[in-house]
């Protein structure tokens, strides 16, 4: 049974907190080489939180709790075998926590994190593999000397060089990992293993890199701010707009697959895929341009996305509706829809920028908002919920993208809640009269289950919100038209709605979100292994569209999963930024034979 007995007190008040700091570190890596979890358990305070992300685990994971912390170190540390922890930078010190970033080593390779230090011992500890041992990424003072001195004869320049690894995938040599999906996670995902020198390709069935954007309709932009949304080794340029117009990002794209020499084979279906248990890896079958093909990689990452198969609806009547019928994301702009009776089925980031879009054209346009929505301000979620690490201020106060993201890491997701509710109570608070208008207008609004706002909403559904640039007040002086409730069929020229509403339409736009990504599972590989790794996203926080038990951190995606060689990648641009490194790491460290013990294997609790 784990011992529960507090920690050692803090040294003297005289000691800075650097110093302090410094001083529960040595006594941490004390206790795990000597392999004494109850100690290690015991440093932390009652409720303590340890956020791993592969350097002890090899897996996405948090540790709640003295029993939960014991087992971990109890099961791994032998493994593992840390030292040499230490403070990588000042530490400071705010109502009595002491946060440090530091820097630890493992058998196989260097960490940083965050350690939040309280009298009663640590409240949090980030620990993250930054890099392998004889493997780090080719940067700063390890980047290639790009040419090779001398007179050689019959030398090949860089440009023949890529072309013959292009002609030789699949012919000659196999990709080590394939990667389903060439939209921003798939490229960050090459790129990432590219740097680490994993044999790798990116496959998409789009003519060109960034056409998942591209092809969208004309209005659509990042509703995150640039500050938020860099992309690793190539960030935006310090003259880039705040919010990114969609070319500008589908361009950006396409720039950074090529410069960033990312595998990556356009116009390339995958049909689908199997594995081989005997010969531990896949058989992918792959239609290129024309061509079938069949690759055999030891991992597949589908990096599909959470906007990737449309979630269209199956209404009574839509065979017989007389005008244009499309989904958000085949929805080709407005120009063509002027004076047009538009009625848009949805009400989050898609459904208004289109309803606007449509506005803006001369269509007479109609929301259907079937379920409330969470609505913030787009000034206000900056000013408010990030501002504080993303934003031109942070960049002024030394926080680079890389200190913010280890600082929006080292939340644990139980935390979250009792964090964010505060910054929308203010929000909600700032901008009452924006709200009250709204509600006059008859939209339905809400903030979560347990008021924690956007960013919540979006790691329990992914959907259910609006980061309001616009539409907000055309729905609140009443330019865009409100229904309520279900679609109950489609007539030749109508939309009716469950209560017998017709709402006359030429055009009726899908803007009902996305299949999980899970359905690709089904799709590609088969139903049995969608039912062996479950569900992706959420982390049974048993909210709405997160249904419990308790799982701490997002089902399936960057870690391993319950079927082996499969991994799931996707989210928004900075989580496609910031995880795409610790999935790479795992795959780097198979591709080089390194043991990679899992602890904490999610358990499949919602089969698909």
């Amino acid at each position: 049974m784990t011992r529960t007995t507090e920690p050692n007190p803090t040294p003297a008040a005289g000691t800075g907190p650097r110093q302090r700091a410094d001083a529960w570190l040595r006594d941490f890596e004390t206790a795990l080489a000597a392999g004494d979890a109850h100690t290690v358990a015991a440093m932390f305070s009652v409720d303590g939180l340890w956020r791993d992300l592969v350097a002890f685990t090899w897996n996405i994971k948090t540790l709640e709790g003295r029993v939960e912390i014991a087992d971990m170190v109890r099961t791994q540390v032998a493994d593992i075998r840390p030292r040499s922890f230490h403070t990588t930078d000042a530490a400071t010190e705010s109502e009595g926590v002491i946060t440090a970033p530091i820097g630890f080593d493992t058998a196989v390779g260097s960490g940083i994190g965050l350690l939040r230090l309280t009298d009663a011992g640590a409240f949090t500890l980030l620990t993250t593999l930054h890099e392998l041992h004889g493997r780090p990424e080719p940067v700063g003072a390890q980047r290639p000397k790009g040419v090779a001195h001398g007179a050689i004869r019959r030398r090949v320049g860089s440009a023949e060089e890529l072309e013959r690894e292009e002609r030789e995938l699949d012919r000659t040599r196999q990709p080590y990992v394939v990667v389903v999906g060439g939209g921003q996670a798939g490229i960050v995902l090459g790129a990432r293993l590219r740097q680490l020198g994993v044999p790798a390709l990116v496959v998409d069935e789009n003519d060109r890199p960034g056409d998942r954007w591209r092809t969208r309709y004309k209005s659509l932009a990042l509703h995150d701010p640039v500050w938020y949304d860099h992309l690793p080794y190539l960030p935006f340029p310090d003259h880039w707009p705040v919010f990114t117009p969609k070319d500008k990002l589908a361009d950006w794209l396409e720039f950074y697959t090529r410069v960033m020499e990312v595998p990556y084979w356009s116009k390339t279906t995958c049909v689908r895929a199997s594995y081989d248990e005997r010969r531990r890896q896949w058989d992918v079958h792959v239609r290129r341009d024309g061509e079938s093909l069949v690759l055999t990689p030891r991992h597949l990452v589908l990096a599909t996305g959470m906007s990737g198969k449309p979630n269209i609806p199956n209404i009574p009547g839509a065979n017989r509706f007389r005008g244009e019928q499309q989904h958000s994301s085949r929805h080709p702009g407005p120009d063509a829809y002027a004076g047009k009776r538009a009625v848009v089925i949805g009400s989050g980031n898609s459904a208004h920028d289109i309803c606007a879009a449509l506005w803006e054209a001369g269509a007479r346009v109609t929301m259907v908002q079937r379920s409330s929505t969470h609505v913030v301000r787009s000034e206000s979620a900056i000013e408010f919920a990030l501002g504080e690490l993303y934003s031109e201020q942070a960049v002024a106060n030394g926080i680079t993208t890389e200190k913010a993201d280890l600082m929006f890491a080292s939340l644990p997701y139980r935390l979250l809640p009792s964090l964010q509710a505060p910054i929308y109570a203010a929000i909600r608070e700032r901008d009452a009269e924006f709200y009250a208008r709204l509600k006059r207008a008859g939209f339905q609004l809400d903030w979560g289950d347990d008021d924690s706002g956007l960013f919540l909403k979006y790691l329990r559904g992914g959907s259910g919100y609006y980061i309001d640039t616009g539409a907000s007040e055309l729905i609140a002086n009443g330019d865009i038209r409100l229904a309520h409730g279900e679609v109950r069929e489609l007539t030749e020229d109508t939309v009716v709605l469950g209560d017998g509403t017709a709402l006359p339409a030429d055009l009726v736009v899908y803007a009902t979100g996305y299949a999980p990504m899970h359905r690709w599972v089904t799709d590609l590989i088969g139903p049995g292994t969608a039912e062996t790794v479950g569900r992706c996203w959420g982390y049974g926080s048993g909210t709405t569209k997160d249904p419990g038990p308790w799982e701490g951190e997002l089902r399936n995606m960057w870690k391993p999963t319950e079927q082996d060689g499969l991994w799931f990648h996707g989210g928004n641009l900075h989580q496609t930024r910031f995880y795409s490194r610790y999935l790479a790491l795992q795959l780097a460290a198979h591709y080089t034979g390194i043991p990679t013990p899992v602890y904490g294997l999610q358990q499949v609790h919602h089969r698909t």
